[in-house]
């Protein structure tokens, strides 16, 4: 049995409770999206799991990008395809508000 399939995730992917989130699933997920994760990466994620605190909710991506101190463009580039939404379900948060 692989990570991935230890945890229980929702219909769109998003993990049902974030305190199983461990390293080793995030580098699975973000294997099976094609992306490595690189040091950049992983400021973003344990970014976004700072800013979530309790409440679990995934930060926006201007909420990112101001943050964590990326552009918009070098976030795309990290996380192609949507990057605020896969950032979230790497990080085993909920899904981002405005995000379809």
């Amino acid at each position: 049995m692989t990570v991935l399939e230890n945890i229980t995730l929702n219909e769109e992917g998003f993990m049902t409770n974030s305190a199983e989130w461990t390293e080793e699933f995030a580098s699975a997920l973000a294997e099976k999206e094609g992306i490595t994760l690189t040091d950049a990466h992983w400021a973003i994620i344990n970014f976004c799991r700072e800013q979530a605190g309790d409440s679990g909710a995934a930060p926006t991506l201007r909420q990112i990008t101001s943050g964590a101190g990326v552009t918009t463009k070098e976030l795309f580039q990290l996380f192609p395809k949507g990057p605020a939404k896969k950032v979230a379900k790497i990080s085993g948060l909920g899904k981002p508000e405005g995000c379809v």
